[in-house]
């Protein structure tokens, strides 16, 4: 029953992708509505986010701020279906690239291209996946329907090779040195193991340090690339590499990358991904943010 309705689901979304941006949106901005008004949970979970990282902030401009991201997060839910679906040529009209130029290196180094958790992340591997063949963690779905959907809209242009987390770091630098660029989504609390503790926005989080230690690895160069949703599509941006990375040690690696992300966050701050627990992982003795 399950697949059955995944199936009447699937056959739903295809039918979206027909119909202009527009209206597309409209849809979306109706849906972030219902949503921030019905989801409980998750608004209490993206209104606690954005207390601990603005707390300069009043109640009222962090509630305002909330409803701004349910509204971007459900067009870019339902945008998902142009990047499955549209052709190739409506998906170059409606997303952008700006610096591809930066993913050419004269010594041939690896590239890791490290993309935070904003809601236009799909739109931006659907338009890198359009220009290179590159390589990414894919996280297996229970579903058998989402995940051939998901597997497939990864595939579409280019052979992207997907990974799964569980197959460690070592397979993801062997796909580098082969020279495949890294699409890496690096700010998601996946618990204490393997996580080292380093402020975001002042406040201690659980941060994977795979950056450092792939950069050290395998000499790579970090782009950042960002993806912002605009009334007309998206818009992303391939960044100049770091400078002066990797630094004097792991840690400060990694606090260096939560401050570029803060960096980009401050540029939209509706459009990151304040649904996620980010702070559910505490160090020894602090409580617990989340109820």
């Amino acid at each position: 029953m399950k697949i059955f309705l995944t199936h009447i689901l699937v056959g739903f979304l295809w039918l979206l992708h027909w119909l202009p941006l527009p209206a597309l949106r409209a849809l979306g901005s109706g849906l972030g509505r219902i949503l921030y008004a019905v989801g409980r949970e998750r608004r209490n979970v993206a209104l606690t986010n954005l207390r601990l990282c603005f707390p300069e902030k009043s109640e009222a401009d962090r509630e305002a701020l909330a409803r701004a991201h349910f509204v971007a997060f459900a067009r870019a839910v339902l945008d998902r279906t142009l990047g499955w679906w549209a052709s190739k040529e409506r998906l170059q009209r409606i997303i952008r690239v700006h610096g591809l130029e930066h993913l050419t290196d004269p010594e041939g180094r690896p590239v890791i291209l490290l993309s935070p958790h904003f809601v236009g992340l799909d739109a931006g591997a659907a338009a890198m996946s359009m220009h290179i063949a590159g390589c990414s963690v894919f996280s297996k779905q229970k579903n058998p329907v989402l995940n051939k959907l998901l597997y497939d809209g990864r595939m579409r242009f280019k052979e992207v090779l997907l990974l799964s987390r569980q197959d460690g770091m070592r397979k993801i630098v062997k796909a580098m040195k082969d020279g495949y660029p890294f699409y890496y989504l690096p700010d998601m609390d996946f618990g204490p193991k393997e996580s080292i503790f380093v402020p975001f926005f002042g406040v201690q989080a659980a941060t994977i340090p795979a950056l450092s230690r792939l950069v050290r690895l395998t000499g790579a160069r970090v782009l950042g690339c960002i993806a912002r949703q605009v009334p007309d599509g998206y818009e992303i941006e391939v960044m100049p590499p770091w400078e002066n990375f990797p630094g004097e040690s792991v840690e400060a690696d990694t606090e260096f990358m939560n401050k570029f992300i803060e960096s980009q966050v401050l540029r939209m701050p509706e459009q990151y991904f304040w649904l996620h627990k980010r702070f559910k992982t505490r160090p020894p003795g602090e409580q617990r943010f989340y109820k």
